[in-house]
C-alpha cells in the first residue's frame, strides 16, 4: 500500500479467558456501517455455539457526525435492540454512544469483547473495506428485523447449511439455556402421566397441582434471576409439607389461635370485619408466615456450616436467596393445603347434594385458581418475608428491625387477603394485585442489592425503549 499515512479505526477482538491477548482485528470502514452479531449477513459474524447470548443482529458501528461535541465526524456504537444488551466499559448501552479510543465493548454480560483502537496505516484507500451500506437508526433497524425483511444494504446468501436444514444439530447448549428444554420436557412428562391417570382422581389432581405450582414458581424463579439448586427448592417445599402434618402445626395452633387472639369461628359472618381482620392477622398471617419461613432459617443455618462456594450456593446470604426459598416453601404449603383441606371439604359437601361426578368438577375448578393464585397469595407473602430475612443477613446491625418490618408486613397482607374474601371479589382482586406488587418490588430491589448482580439471568418481559 502506498500514499500518506492515516489512522484507521479497528475493533480488536479479545479473548474472555485472556483479555490481554490479541485475537482478530476488524478494520472499520468510514463509508459503511459494520454490523456485529450471529447473522451470516453481519460484517463481524460470531459463532452461535460460542456466543449464544449474542443476538443475530446485536450492534452496529459507523462513522457519523457528532452534534453534541461539535466534532464533524466520530465513531458511534448503537445497540440494535439486543436481548442481552451491549456494554461499554461495564456500563449498559442505551441507544447509541460515541466511542473513545480504548473503550471495551462487551456483547451481553459475558459475551464477545472488543476494544476500539486506532492503527496507523499507509493508505487511506477504502478498497479493502466492505461495500457501502446506508446507515439506519436502531429503531428503524429493529422494525425492519421484526418485519422479517432484509436489512438495508444486506446481500442475501444463496447457500443453505446443514445447521439451517437441521437446526437441532447446531443449537447445542442454547436448547437448555435459552429454549427452556428442561421445563418443556417436564411439562410433556407430566401431561403424559396425567393422561395415564385419567380415572384416578387423587393422582390426577396431584399431578395437576404439581404442574400448576411448578409453573407459578418458575415464573418467580425467572424474575429473581439467580441460580439455586433445584433439589434445595424442592426440599424447602417438602419440609413445609412435613411441618404441616407434624406436631409442630399443633403447637403453632395452640400459640396463635389458643393463647393469642387468632381463633376464627366457622361462621365468619357472625363477626365484624375489623374483628375478623385482627383474628386473621394472628391466626393466619403471623402463624403461617412464621411456619413457612422455617425452611429459610434451616437453609441459612445449614449454609453456615459449609465452606465456600457451597455455602453461598446452598445457604441464605442475600434477599434473592430468601425470596426463592420462601416462595418454594409457600408452593409446598399451597399444594398440601389445597389437596388435603379444601378439595376434600368441597368434595364431601357437593357430593352429598349433587353426587360425586359434579363434586370432582367443583374440585378441579377450585384447585386451578388456588394454585395459580398463589403467585399473588402464599408465594407473594412468603417471598416478601424471605426478602427481609435475606436483607437482615446483608445488614446484621439492623437485623431485628428488618425482620420485624418484614414479618408484620407479610402477615398483614396475608390477613387482608383472607378477611376481604367475605366482602366482594373486586376488593379481593385489588388486594391480590397489591400483594403481587409487593413481591415484584422486593424482587427488583433484591436484584439491585445482589452481590452477584453481574451473573443475574433475569428474564426481560419487555424491551427497553
Amino acid at each position: 500500500m502506498t500514499g500518506p499515512s492515516s489512522r484507521k479505526a479497528i475493533l480488536r477482538q479479545v479473548s474472555t479467558d485472556n483479555p490481554e491477548a490479541n485475537s482478530l482485528l476488524h478494520f472499520l470502514s468510514p463509508t459503511s456501517e459494520v454490523l456485529i452479531g450471529r447473522d451470516p449477513r453481519c460484517q463481524i459474524v460470531l459463532d452461535s455455539l460460542t456466543y449464544g447470548g449474542v443476538s443475530r443482529q446485536h450492534a452496529r458501528v459507523c462513522l457519523t457526525s457528532n452534534q453534541t461535541t461539535g466534532q464533524p465526524l466520530c465513531w458511534q456504537l448503537c445497540d440494535l435492540g439486543s436481548a442481552n444488551g451491549t456494554y461499554v466499559n461495564g456500563q449498559r448501552l442505551q441507544g447509541c454512544r460515541t466511542l473513545q479510543e480504548g473503550d471495551r465493548i462487551t456483547l451481553g454480560q459475558n459475551g464477545a469483547q472488543f476494544i476500539f483502537e486506532y492503527r496507523v496505516a499507509a493508505s487511506s484507500s477504502t478498497a479493502d473495506f466492505p461495500p457501502i451500506q446506508p446507515v439506519v437508526s436502531p429503531a428503524a433497524y429493529s422494525a425492519t428485523a421484526r418485519q422479517g425483511s432484509q436489512p438495508l444494504g444486506a446481500t442475501p446468501t444463496a447457500d443453505v447449511t446443514l445447521s439451517q436444514l437441521f437446526p437441532i444439530v447446531s443449537t447445542g447448549r442454547d436448547l437448555t439455556r435459552k429454549a427452556y428444554l428442561i421445563p418443556g420436557s417436564i411439562i410433556v412428562c407430566t401431561v403424559v402421566l396425567m393422561f395415564a391417570s385419567i380415572g384416578n382422581t387423587i393422582l390426577f389432581n396431584l399431578l395437576l397441582a404439581l404442574l400448576l405450582a411448578g409453573g407459578a414458581y418458575y415464573f418467580i424463579y425467572q424474575l429473581c434471576g439467580k441460580h439455586k439448586p433445584w433439589w434445595l427448592l424442592v426440599g424447602a417445599a417438602i419440609l413445609t409439607m412435613l411441618l404441616l402434618i407434624s406436631p409442630v402445626l399443633s403447637i403453632f395452633i395452640l400459640v396463635f389461635r389458643g393463647i393469642l387472639p387468632g381463633n376464627v369461628p366457622e361462621n365468619i359472618e357472625s363477626i365484624g370485619f375489623p374483628v375478623l381482620l385482627v383474628r386473621m392477622f394472628f391466626g393466619a398471617g403471623l402463624m403461617e408466615e412464621l411456619l413457612k419461613a422455617i425452611p429459610i432459617f434451616v437453609a441459612y443455618a445449614w449454609g453456615r456450616q459449609m465452606r465456600s462456594p457451597q455455602r453461598e450456593r446452598i445457604g441464605v446470604w442475600e434477599p434473592l436467596d430468601g425470596i426463592l426459598l420462601g416462595a418454594a416453601s409457600a408452593a409446598g404449603f399451597t399444594i398440601l393445603e389445597t389437596l388435603g383441606q379444601y378439595i376434600p371439604g368441597i368434595v364431601n359437601q357437593v357430593s352429598i347434594q349433587s353426587g360425586e361426578g359434579l363434586a370432582e368438577v367443583y374440585a378441579i375448578q377450585l384447585l386451578i385458581p388456588r394454585i395459580l393464585g398463589s403467585v399473588a397469595g402464599h408465594m407473594a407473602y412468603s417471598g416478601y418475608f424471605g426478602y427481609f430475612i435475606g436483607l437482615s443477613i446483608l445488614k446484621p446491625s439492623k437485623r431485628w428491625q428488618i425482620l420485624g418490618v418484614g414479618y408484620l408486613t407479610a402477615s398483614a397482607l396475608h390477613a387482608l387477603w383472607n378477611a376481604t374474601g367475605v366482602l366482594n371479589l373486586l376488593i379481593l382482586t385489588l388486594v391480590g394485585v397489591m400483594s403481587y406488587a409487593f413481591l415484584a418490588a422486593a424482587i427488583l430491589k433484591a436484584r439491585t442489592l445482589s452481590p452477584t448482580r453481574s451473573q443475574n439471568f433475569a428474564t426481560r418481559f419487555s424491551r427497553l425503549p
